[in-house]
């Protein structure tokens, strides 16, 4: 019997059996050995952890406890900021046994880590885009043409690292990343030269690096391939196209999962909590501590660490003008738009990218969760904790895929559009600030407060450090920390990725059944379809059971959404196991409904409140009070439903 085989069957027989308290299924874990990580005691012992299936994250109410009792013994490290940067050097610093603790304002991944292109290349928005706890989000295929044809080196060296940090990201996460080709059309030989060159020089250089080798096709396959492709484009005929592969991710579940995973190796990771000052010793002045204000209850606490660090991404100056009021800007916020257009503009499982648009940029058009994400822009705009992109941008995009699609673009065919802020960063420390930093920056201007930001797609780095690494290397150095071990997150699977197999959802949906009441009130048992089985193995992994358990024996199969696969079980299952704490936190980050069709999200909002009011225990006040806040997050998503029109046009 194969490796492949076994894993399934021991998942098969775990299936069926299920827990006293709250039937919960146990999915026994599958250790891999990663061979880069072979007999590495620290990885292999916390993957233990990691993939106990009867291991759950602590409660919120615990990890406020842990952050309060500080006080009797600081913590090594407080992060401020649950973005991917932030989570990232909770799970970093908590490996290399230090004590932790991690608060966010709203929720994981609530700003620009939710609201990127997918992409893991990241392109142009690094720094705005779930990295994980890596850094080095590129689009090679640029890098190489400059590290070539300019003979740039560190270009070259950048194309090395981020092929490997892209294939380290799909290996960690397997159920929540995957190769994903993407076609560059050619309207001139000239182009189908130049890119297809380019390509095979790509696939050299990547090596054992490489998801798939990229090749060409012809105009006749290219539009077999891609239905929709237009044959023609500005007075041109399309001459074939080339195609290469790129990774891509579900990010905010990337970002829950970093989240949570890092709950699990020690760290004290808490949403909804705010830094309202910071704590300072009366001596020397320096930072040891912040004053936390708990947003859900009103509280307020005091947690101690003997270094900060500041991960608030684009938010990153106003917590260090906490600490100096005078402390100037090291933030240029630029705003990245998307737009989600309905599964019909492009085929399941392959990507469009536009190559040139009429101001220079690339905009890519990717399958994504269903329906097709199409963007971005890039312009420059202020910093708000709820950006809504205008409609010059939303045009824009879908002006630029127009002249590529034999289709007719609608702006009523937009379900949803969100915008972005990627932090780009100035070094306050460099004698020239008249640049605007591409790659990251690590900062300590005050004492005890370590700040950590920027990163973009001509990002490129001297060592083979990630943000994380090096925002946790700063921490020690500054605090005089003893870790016990180096970073060592590169080999560790996040939470649901060891022992995952693309054919999970075979087990789930033989195993399973979904319990849900008929409009008469009568509990009927439904089959787990291949639509809800596969979504589940891709959104929680090895922990899909679990899901799946709750559906069947709470009477919580039914689904939020007509046309989409989400189930009421999940709503329960993220309130209990993924610090999902409000309506919002569900809609847009443990599931995608609210980024793939706002009026879907919209009508769901009812039962996911209820479902939420039956599991925090929350009274009507609350539930109306969560009911308008949801509102008004899904009006900021201008999808067609949400836009004003005027004599049938948008205003």
């Amino acid at each position: 019997m194969s490796a492949s085989a076994s894993r399934l069957r021991r998942l098969a027989s775990a299936a069926v059996a299920v827990t006293a308290c709250g039937g919960a299924v146990l999915l026994t874990p599958y250790v891999s050995s990663n061979d880069r990580a072979s007999g590495h005691p620290t990885v292999e012992s916390l993957r233990q952890i990691i993939n106990d299936p009867s291991a759950v994250v602590p409660s919120r109410t615990l990890q406020e406890s842990a952050l309060i009792g500080s006080k009797s013994g600081p913590l090594d490290i407080l992060v401020v900021g649950g973005g991917a940067t932030g989570c990232g050097v909770a799970l970093d610093a908590a490996t290399r046994g230090l004590r932790v603790g991690l608060v966010e304002r709203e929720d994981f991944s609530c700003g620009t880590s939710s609201r990127s292109t997918k992409l893991i290349h990241g392109g142009k928005d690094k720094s705005s885009y779930v990295n994980v706890y890596v850094y080095a989000y590129t689009n090679g295929v640029r890098y190489l043409e400059k590290a070539v044809f300019g003979l740039d080196y560190g270009q070259l060296k950048l194309v090395f690292h981020a092929l490997e940090e892209r294939k380290q990201v799909i290996e960690n996460a397997p159920h929540l990343c995957h190769a994903l080709p993407c076609m560059t059309p050619c309207f001139d030989w000239f182009e189908v030269v130049y890119y297809w060159m380019g390509l095979k020089m790509y696939d050299l250089v990547a090596g054992r690096r490489l998801l798939h080798f990229s090749r060409y096709y012809s105009a006749q396959e290219s539009v077999e391939l891609f239905p929709t492709l237009a044959r023609k484009g500005k007075g041109r005929s399309l001459r074939g196209t080339v195609v290469y592969y790129d990774g891509q991710m579900n990010d905010s579940r990337l970002n829950v999962g970093l989240a949570c995973t890092a709950a699990l190796a020690g760290a004290a990771v808490l949403n909804h909590a705010e830094v309202v000052s910071f704590l300072k010793d009366e001596g020397t002045q320096r930072i040891i501590g912040a004053r936390i204000r708990d947003n859900l209850s009103g509280q307020e606490f005091d947690a101690y660490a003997k270094v900060v660090v500041n991960a608030a991404g684009p938010f990153c100056d106003s917590v260090r003008k906490m600490a100096n009021k005078d402390a100037l800007p090291m933030i240029c916020p630029s705003s990245g738009v998307h737009i989600v257009l309905p599964d019909y503009y492009s085929p399941d499982g392959m990507g469009l990218i536009v190559p040139k648009t009429k101001d220079g940029r690339v905009v890519f058009m990717l399958p994504w969760l269903g329906r097709t994400i199409a963007g971005t822009t890039d312009s420059s705009t202020s910093i708000t904790p709820l950006p809504e992109p205008n409609e010059n941008e939303i045009q824009f995009i879908l002006d630029a895929i127009c002249d590529y699609l034999n289709i007719k673009v609608r702006r009523t065919d937009v379900l949803s559009a969100w915008s972005g802020i990627r932090p780009l960063a100035v070094d306050p420390n460099a004698k020239n600030t008249e640049s605007i930093s591409r790659d990251h920056v690590v900062s300590e201007e005050y004492p005890g407060l370590v700040t950590i930001t920027g990163g973009k797609w001509t990002t490129y780095r001297r060592t083979s450090f990630s943000m994380a690494e090096d925002a946790v290397n700063a921490a020690i150095k500054s605090g005089k920390l003893s870790p016990s071990n180096e970073c060592i997150t590169s080999n560790l699977r996040l939470i649901g990725g060891d022992g995952w197999e693309p054919s999970l959802f075979t087990v789930l949906a033989q195993q399973y059944v979904r319990m849900k009441k008929s409009d008469g009130g009568k509990v009927v048992p439904g089959v787990m379809d291949t639509a809800a089985a596969k979504h589940l193995s891709h959104a929680y992994g090895t922990l899909a059971g679990q899901v799946a358990t709750i559906a069947q024996n709470e009477n919580l199969g039914k689904r939020l959404a007509h046309g989409y696969p989400y189930l009421e079980a999940e709503v329960a299952y993220c309130a209990r196991n993924e610090y999902c704490e409000s309506a919002v936190d569900f809609i847009a980050r443990r599931s995608r409904l609210a980024f793939l069709d706002t009026d879907a999200a919209s009508h769901a909002l009812p039962r996911i409140i209820e479902i939420l009011a039956t599991e925090h225990n929350w009274d009507k006040s609350r539930q109306k009070e969560e009911m308008q806040k949801a509102k008004e997050f899904l009006e900021t998503f201008k999808s067609s439903k949400n836009a004003h029109f005027h004599d049938g046009k948008h205003q």
